[in-house]
């Protein structure tokens, strides 16, 4: 067994959509980022890769990519199960926290925890996804942007 923790946080963007675990999201800002900014899927990748031996996120997709320019980051999930499937890893479970002073997320979170399990070949009772504010503290609070950890187990 492995396991891998994985972080990610983009600012806020005027005229960007907001997608957090595969979903949209009514809000009036999105995150700035070179893909679609889904930093709980930023998080995850960065965990199941982390776990693996393999780098981060920005090693396997980097930023100054056309290719990856505006992609769904749920394919970039996709793509690094397959990695890791070429290496007899499997997902054992995932635990994500996303952390935002706004927009709410709760309504969300079955949708995410469903986008999520289906990308790792999961049951969703292996997929937890929760949200918090930070009470006003830090960029979070002050409404800057938004941050995700996530904890993923490794089965060998």
């Amino acid at each position: 067994m492995r396991i891998g923790h994985g972080y990610d946080a983009h600012r806020f963007a005027e005229g960007r959509e907001l997608v957090l675990g595969g979903v949209s999201i009514p809000h009036e800002f999105g995150l700035a980022a070179h893909s679609d900014g889904d930093v709980l899927i930023h998080a995850l990748c960065d965990a199941l890769l982390g776990a693996a031996g393999l780098g981060d996120i920005g090693r396997h997709f980097p930023d100054n990519s056309p290719a990856f320019k505006g992609i769904d980051s749920r394919l970039l999930l996709r793509q690094v199960i397959d990695k890791l499937e070429g290496l007899n890893l499997q997902p054992g479970n995932a635990d994500v926290t996303v952390v935002a002073q706004a927009p709410k997320l709760a309504r969300h979170i079955d949708s995410m925890r469903s986008n999520i399990a289906s990308d790792l070949g999961l049951p969703e009772e292996r997929i937890n996804i929760k949200a918090t504010t930070t009470e006003g503290m830090g960029f979070a609070g002050r409404g800057e942007g938004i941050s995700a950890h996530a904890v993923v187990l490794l089965n060998e």
